[in-house]
Parts: C-alpha cells; sequence; structure tokens
C-alpha cells in the first residue's frame, strides 16, 4: 500500500510514517519545513524516515495547488492519504491569524482538491482537533456535541476543514475519516508545546507558568497511541457518502499539576511555579469519549502519563545532549 503522508516531519506525521514503514507500506511524505519551530528539529525527525526503505519526502506546502495537484499524475499509485500538515498552536493564532486559514483552510481545500483526482485513492484520514468544542462544558466530549463555539482561530480552521470535508463527501463521494486529536505528547514533541516548555524551563531552573494553580485538566494522550489509531482508522475506509469524525484520547482527564509532577519525578528536579489566570484561549478541561473510534478500529490507549512522561523526559534529555 503507497501512503500520501502529509506533515509527515512533524511530531506526530513521524510517528505515523514509522508505524506505517513498519508493517511495510510504502509512505510518501510531504512537508514545507516552515520556520514554526526549529526546522534542525524537522529535519532529524526527517533523517530517521529517510534512513528506511520505503520512505520519500517532497518538499511542498499543502497550500500550493499546483505543486500538489500535479501529483495526482506523478503519483497516481497513492491509495490512502493520511493528512496531518497545518498551522498548529493555539496561542499563536492570536499573533498570525493568516498562517492558519492559509495551511488550515486553504490546505485543507487543496488536499480535497488532491483526493478526489487520485483514481485509486481508498480513503482520506485527516487530523481535526478536540479543540472544536471549544467552551462546551459537557463531559466527556462527545462527537455528537455541539461545537458551534469556538474559542480561537485555531478551533474555527479546524473546525472548517471538517465542515468543507463534510461538502466534498457529499459532492464527490470522498471516503473520510477526520480524528479529533486530545493533547498529544511523547518523544519528538514540539518546543512549543507545554511537556517541551515545562521540561525546558525545570531543568534551567526557569519558572514555569501554570494557569488556575494548574487545575485545567486535559486528556493527555501519548504520541504512540495516536500513531496506531490513525493507522487503524486508515485501514477501514468510510463509507463515501459518510465522513466520520472520532475522538482519538486517552480517556482520562488529569490535573495539569499532576502532568507537572510526573515531569519532575522523571527530571529529578522540582519547578518553580508561577500562578496565572486562565487566558480567552484555553479550556477549563478536555475529556475523550472514545466509543466511536473503539467500534470503528479497536483503539485502546495503552500509556498512562506515569509511563508516557518518562518516555518523553528520556527523550528531551538525549535530544538536548545532541541527540
Amino acid at each position: 500500500m503507497t501512503v500520501l503522508l502529509t506533515g509527515a516531519a512533524g511530531f506526530i506525521g513521524m510517528h505515523v510514517a514509522e508505524a506505517l514503514l513498519a508493517r511495510g507500506d510504502h509512505v510518501i511524505g510531504i512537508d514545507n519545513l516552515n520556520s514554526y519551530y526549529d526546522v534542525g528539529l524537522k529535519r532529524a525527525r526527517l533523517a530517521r524516515l529517510e534512513a528506511r526503505p520505503g520512505f520519500r519526502f517532497l518538499a511542498i506546502d499543502v497550500a500550493e495547488r499546483e505543486a500538489m495537484l500535479e501529483l495526482a499524475e506523478s503519483q497516481a499509485e497513492v491509495t490512502r492519504i493520511v493528512h496531518l500538515a497545518a498551522q498548529p498552536g493555539v496561542r499563536h493564532s492570536l499573533v498570525d491569524p493568516y498562517a492558519y486559514v492559509q495551511a488550515n483552510v486553504m490546505g485543507h481545500l487543496v488536499v480535497l482538491e488532491l483526493a478526489r483526482r487520485l483514481k485509486r485513492l481508498e480513503h482520506l484520514v485527516y487530523a481535526s482537533s478536540s479543540s472544536v468544542y471549544g467552551g462546551n462544558h459537557d463531559l466527556p466530549f462527545t462527537e455528537t456535541d455541539r461545537v458551534d463555539h469556538p474559542v480561537s482561530l485555531y478551533a474555527a480552521t479546524k473546525r472548517s476543514g471538517e465542515l468543507i470535508s463534510e461538502s466534498y463527501a457529499h459532492l464527490f463521494g470522498l471516503p473520510q475519516t477526520g480524528l479529533r486529536f486530545f493533547t498529544v505528547y511523547g518523544p519528538w514533541g514540539r518546543p512549543d508545546m507545554a511537556p517541551w516548555m515545562f521540561a525546558e524551563a525545570i531543568l534551567e531552573g526557569r519558572p514555569i507558568t501554570l494557569y488556575d494553580a494548574g487545575r485545567l485538566k486535559r486528556d493527555f494522550t501519548f504520541v504512540e497511541d495516536i500513531a496506531a489509531g490513525v493507522v487503524g482508522c486508515l485501514d477501514r475506509p468510510a463509507p463515501a457518502a459518510h465522513p466520520r469524525l472520532l475522538n482519538i484520547g486517552n480517556h482520562r482527564s488529569v490535573e495539569v499539576r499532576h502532568f507537572v509532577t510526573v515531569l519532575e519525578e522523571a527530571l529529578g528536579r522540582r519547578a518553580v511555579v508561577v500562578d496565572t489566570p486562565r487566558p480567552a484561549t484555553d479550556v477549563q478541561e478536555t475529556f475523550a469519549d472514545i466509543e466511536a473510534i473503539r467500534a470503528v478500529c479497536g483503539f485502546e490507549p495503552r500509556t498512562s502519563i506515569e509511563a508516557g512522561i518518562p518516555r518523553f523526559a528520556e527523550w528531551f534529555l538525549s535530544w538536548r545532549k545532541g541527540g
């Protein structure tokens, strides 16, 4: 099977690519290697993938129509797409809103246009986000909950992608599954995400900021569990005119201050904590109902934060030492 994977140099993208390659699939990786965070980290992820048989890399921005649509001819063997390329980061969407619309709305549209031109395509799986649930207070979040009150532009762009996908399924019979990711963490993570920022500050003796005394709760999900769920869904195409939207999370809501305590233990250092009120872009709690994805592909998260955080910390310490 040949899989086109966008965002291949990204955090989740690298892990999904490794899972696909490990079982013998061919992976065509797409990424624009932008400078939103350290390009060296992205290139290091790519180096891991390029060392494995079955992987090819193409430096393309998913919002570049001509370059992407040309793939319908040059990569006609593609039977599955995993679309993970995006402009991430909730708070950064206040700084550069145009980048979010370009990558997450236009980029998503271009991928759909490519998908409907690929004659052998059987399934498109794309990344959405738990942020689409916005100010929802009903827990756990279920796929039937209302998602019409986003509290960030990032969330609005992700919901836009879901709606565009719905229309393409109706218009063109395009089989699609959208996955709403919940707070992914683990080795090879992003420098703008809390685990990295907390770990770096703890090791350097700088204070970390916790909102509302760390009482915010998140459904922290280990990246290898996420990758397994993505691949499992990819193998089970949605009905052509009935696209799926599925939560993918750990089904456990954990206080951020407990996450920090486990990280302190893994690093062998105590954090200096500064308490700050919760910003308007952050919700109080996320918690995934995962019954739907269990029914589709048997997804079962296996990694608690007590097991996953030490694995992140081990990798992070190695990365800081240069390898």
